[in-house]
């Protein structure tokens, strides 16, 4: 029948029945990866232009370029296209790739098949000579070469045919299909075929069956070397774009996935790595995509703000573009149409700090907002009722010109509430990391940071970091594993819990809260990477009361006024019946005595109990002890 449009006709036919009367079938694959590769071709070609420099043609660029294999040496393909899954780094680490045949075959070897059976071992040991490259006979070792004599594409299995048994491409495309089909009547007259061919060109009936049997053994893995030489022409691609103009690239992967907030965290996690700098949204900087401010820095783009419209972004882009950049929030609000860019629109360009630069700080901004929607609106009226005479103008731009005292000033949100309004709206910590308050306490118990973690069975160690994700499986058997997973901005840690120390930290596994787990540390086969099983996990608060050895209070002649001590006493009183000790140094400037308070006065040294002593004594007068 005909397709829509009546232009072109559509089988109702499967693809077997249409192969079978003999249409060729073909597949079409659409890749967003082309569109990244176009993306940051076109930045890098807009900057080069600028900078009169030459463009780049990505259909043009060497095959063998060194950076291009160190950086894939080096297992950094994170968003390089298939090579970015972790079996797929470790297999990368494994095969060291240095020549582009290396990746044509890394593609075809990272499937079940070829993993399984022993095969991807055999051609990583023969291409590190490990293992010496056999040839199952010596005619066909031009064909097998570029694989260590290991039969990987169904194309080698033609070729053989062809050179072994003189098999037409018909014939042996025919072979090739029978093979991938495994229908053994058929297999049974290929066999005789290909033998009878053989022994045409004097190659002994054992040796054709030997060669027929490891070719029908590897066909069942055997890949099409043409998709997995398009794929690895694309994985080089990007691959030599990372290397070469990594903020462009990362732009362009950023925005491709900007929709996908889990992805967009570990790509901004990678720039990281790469040491690019990444920039907040900004309504005098960002577009609607990512965008690479130059080679070493980019910047957040408007479109990846949880609940902001595309409308909303491009009234704003048109305005700045059209006008200039935004001197502040309320001229902000003037200068925007306030039904597109709406009062919650406004509330998250604040929350994710794109207004920072118009205003004194999110507090005071997101304090003001009712003000400046208000004054934008009169403007806005002024304006549509055609209010320019002289006293209406004047009125006008005396109010325009003293927006200064309309701030409703006041002091900028603590970093938790920062950063809890970012992660809302970006999905990410942008700007800082809520461990970051913690990073010296934390210092004075764990082993050491998660990047720096080593493994080894019979070592305990304890490290902390703020639980981002947590699932649960439950077993053949069962029970429930629970594992979590903990980022202290160093690196991440899976921490797997088995059935009874799940149930009994549960209550203390809250989200985006900070943990502390203690257990051992051992290499997971899977990834590469680390895991620890846990023993003991704390919450914060459960940690400093069983690491610290004692808070110590310091006071002076002068504290000791106006009821002081029962001050103290009030605050701790809460506190009491916890493990660690009380220790008061107290000086009068002449003398100094410490003082251990009794054992009824052991606290619980928490959050709370810190902060208002601190808020009483002073920031240097209290210290926990660990």
């Amino acid at each position: 029948y005909c397709d829509e449009a009546g232009n072109n006709l559509v089988t109702q036919f499967d693809k077997d029945a249409v192969e079978a009367v003999g249409l060729v079938k073909f597949d079409f694959l659409g890749l967003r990866t082309l569109t990244i590769i176009d993306w940051a071709v076109k930045a890098v070609n807009q900057r080069k232009k600028a900078q009169n420099e030459e463009p780049i043609d990505i259909s043009a660029i060497a095959l063998d370029d060194e950076k291009t294999f160190s950086l894939l040496k080096a297992s950094q393909t994170t968003a390089v296209f298939q090579l970015e899954s972790r079996g797929m780094k470790d297999l990368i680490k494994r095969l060291q790739p240095d020549l582009f045949e290396d990746i044509i075959a890394l593609v075809a070897l990272f499937r079940p098949g070829p993993l399984q059976s022993g095969m991807v071992d055999d051609f990583i040991n023969r291409k590190h000579g490990r293992a010496k490259v056999v040839y199952p006979h010596p005619d066909i070792g031009p064909v097998l070469k570029p694989t260590y004599g290991v039969i990987l594409y169904q194309e080698q299995v033609m070729q053989i045919a062809q050179v072994l048994a003189g098999y037409s491409l018909g014939g042996a495309d025919m072979l090739r299909r029978a093979m991938g089909k495994k229908k053994p009547e058929e297999m049974e007259k290929q066999r005789t075929i290909f033998t009878e061919g053989c022994l045409k060109n004097n190659i002994d009936k054992d040796t054709a069956t030997g060669i027929f049997d490891l070719m029908e053994k590897f066909a069942g893995y055997g890949f099409n070397k043409s998709h997995s030489a398009a794929y690895a022409l694309v994985s080089y691609q990007t691959a030599w774009l990372k290397a070469h103009y990594p903020a462009e690239f990362m732009a362009a992967v950023m925005s491709a996935d900007m929709d996908n907030t889990e992805k967009v965290v570990v790509l901004v996690e990678e720039c990281e790595v790469m040491k690019l700098k990444l920039h907040p949204p900004c309504v005098n900087q960002s577009d609607h995509h990512f965008r690479a401010i130059d080679s070493n820095q980019l910047t957040y783009g408007l479109g990846a703000i949880k609940g902001l419209g595309e409308s909303a972004i491009e009234v704003i882009v048109a305005e700045r573009n059209a006008n200039g950049p935004f001197k502040d929030m309320f001229e902000f609000c003037k200068r925007v149409d306030l039904k597109k860019v709406n009062r919650r629109s406004l509330e998250t360009l604040i929350r994710c700090g794109a207004l920072d630069a118009l205003g004194p700080n999110r507090a005071t901004m997101m304090n003001s907002l009712t003000t400046a929607v208000q004054m934008a609106d009169q403007h806005s009226k002024n304006a549509a009722a055609g209010m320019n005479d002289m006293f209406g103008f004047a009125a006008v731009e005396a109010t325009e010109s003293s927006t200064e005292a309309q701030w409703a000033n006041l002091p900028e949100w603590d970093d938790k509430r920062r950063l809890g309004a970012e992660k809302d709206s970006l999905g990410l910590y942008l700007t800082g990391h809520p461990i970051d308050q913690y990073l010296g306490e934390l210092k004075q118990f764990t082993t050491s940071r998660i990047a720096k973690l080593q493994s080894d069975k019979s070592l305990k160690v304890t490290v902390a970091g703020l639980l981002v994700g947590m699932r649960v499986i439950k077993t053949k058997r069962g029970s429930n594993i629970g594992i979590l997973t903990l980022d202290d901005k160093s690196g991440k840690l899976d921490v797997t819990l088995f059935s009874e120390a799940l149930e009994t930290y549960r209550d203390l596994l809250v989200t985006d809260s900070v943990i502390v787990a203690s257990g051992e540390v051992t290499l997971d086969d899977f990834s590469g990477g680390l895991r620890m099983q846990g023993k003991e996990i704390y919450d914060l608060d459960g940690a400093r009361g069983h690491f610290a050895r004692r808070l110590i209070i310091r006071l002076n002649q002068q504290q000791m006024h106006n009821g002081m001590v029962q001050n103290l006493a009030h605050i701790l009183k809460p506190y009491q019946q916890g493990e660690c000790p009380i220790f008061m140094r107290y000086t009068n400037g002449k003398a100094y005595v410490g003082l251990r308070l009794g054992e009824n006065w052991r606290i619980k040294p928490t959050e709370d109990l810190i902060a208002q002593l601190k808020s009483v004594l002073g920031e240097d007068n209290i210290t926990l002890e660990y």
